[in-house]
């Protein structure tokens, strides 16, 4: 009898963390395909609402803010609720704010934008909490696993965009829509997790608590910080204004979002090899300034007409970026000295970074309406990667924050 329960519970067991596979791989699926979508599609939107690129920067940008202001309080919300219905909720959420935006109504498309970045923002939190408590011993391989799908998708996202909307004729809203319906298989996938009440929920509040007053005043915090941020500024300037670069050198829209594509795909390598390589390294210097360095020269090469050229610089920009975003969630954890210490880091990092990258596709787009071209936005990545050369030099030096 003792035998047959054994066996009845590992069933059980294993039929759990089966199904958290699933809904991990899911919702790291539809992390970032519902913003990628948009890039591509920045024309049709503009042309439809007769928007400037100031305020389609903001499509953007409104999800960006959300990460910012609510990554700090997602751990006290699934406290509250537990883990994986918090997780649940923020994919209901999703769903109904890519419908939301779909509407033929300017407010409900800033605010359906606005919910997909709430959505997105809890999802960032809690699928690590989620890894941790219950792959305690795959750590890197489940974060590698949905951090692929996250790019894969993402890069999915951005090359059927167009011809969903022009190609198929469905028209940019159903085109954006079809993520409403991802986002629902998510949901659904994750609603007999529901019955495991507040699993993982411990993990979550061992990452609330910390002094977080020792983090704020550490100078390598702020290098991490400033490392992760300027790399999302340059992520999703890319994502939002790199199609619209390209096109205004001659490309089509097709064209445009396959290159998207492409640089998000010339990255997934590097999400697995560079945690790899450089935690085997007396320190991560040269890896951090050799990605920042790339990327660096990538933006360089937007400068250029030549079709080639511009192909090349694409795929050094998703290099680079694959190399830094990849540090930088190294870094959090390698510089802390413990797991609470590490959830003020990435506390502190999320919301601080996201804040500045959250000013990238706005101010990019402005910028691009005041000069009437692309020069000085690409040059403002340039400067950006710079500044990311400096910071990843200080934060790859081995020491911990104090």
């Amino acid at each position: 009898m003792s035998v047959d329960l054994t066996v009845e519970r590992q069933t059980a067991s294993t039929g759990k963390l089966l199904f958290l596979l699933l809904g991990i791989l899911l919702a790291g699926a539809n992390m970032r395909a519902a913003i990628a979508s948009v890039g591509p599609l920045t024309g049709f939107i503009r042309e439809d609402f007769g928007l400037s690129n100031g305020a389609m920067g903001w499509m953007t940008t409104i999800p960006l803010i959300g990460f910012a202001l609510l990554s700090p309080f997602a751990p006290s919300i699934a406290r509250r609720f537990g883990i994986e219905r918090t997780l649940i909720a923020s994919l209901l959420v999703m769903t109904i704010g890519i419908a939301v935006r779909v509407m033929s109504s300017v407010p409900m498309l800033f605010i359906g934008t606005a919910a997909v970045g709430v959505a997105i923002a809890i999802c960032n939190v809690l699928l690590p909490s989620i890894v941790k408590k219950n792959f305690a011993n795959r750590v890197g391989m489940m974060t590698g696993l949905y951090s692929m799908t996250m790019t894969i998708f993402a890069s999915i996202a951005a090359s059927v965009s167009v011809p969903l909307a022009q190609g198929a004729g469905w028209g940019w809203r159903n085109a954006l829509l079809v993520w409403a319906g991802m986002s629902l298989v998510g949901f659904m996938a994750w609603l007999p997790m529901a019955r495991f009440g507040k699993v993982g929920a411990k993990s979550v509040v061992s990452a609330a608590p910390g002094q977080q007053s020792n983090v704020w005043k550490s100078g390598l915090a702020w290098k991490i910080t400033f490392f992760m941020g300027f790399q999302s500024f340059n992520f999703y300037v890319c994502v939002a204004w790199l199609p619209d670069i390209l096109i205004s050198k001659g490309w089509s829209s097709e064209s445009a979002g396959y290159m998207l594509s492409l640089m998000q795909l010339s990255g997934i390598p590097f999400n697995f090899l560079i945690p790899t390589i450089a935690e085997r390294m007396k320190d991560q210097k040269l890896v951090a300034v050799g990605g920042a360095t790339v990327s660096l020269i990538g933006y360089a090469g937007l400068f250029t007409n030549s079709t080639a050229t511009l192909t090349a610089s694409i795929v050094l920009i998703g290099m680079g970026q694959g190399v830094c975003i990849s540090l930088a969630l190294m870094f959090i954890a390698m510089r802390a000295k413990n797991a609470t210490q590490a959830a003020s880091l990435s506390g502190m990092v999320q919301s601080m970074g996201y804040t500045l990258a959250a000013l990238g596709p706005i101010c990019l787009g402005i910028l691009h309406d005041a000069v009437g071209s692309w020069t000085w936005p690409i040059a403002a990545l340039m400067c950006s990667a710079g500044t990311m050369i400096f910071s990843g030099y200080g934060s790859g030096r081995n020491r911990h924050v104090e």
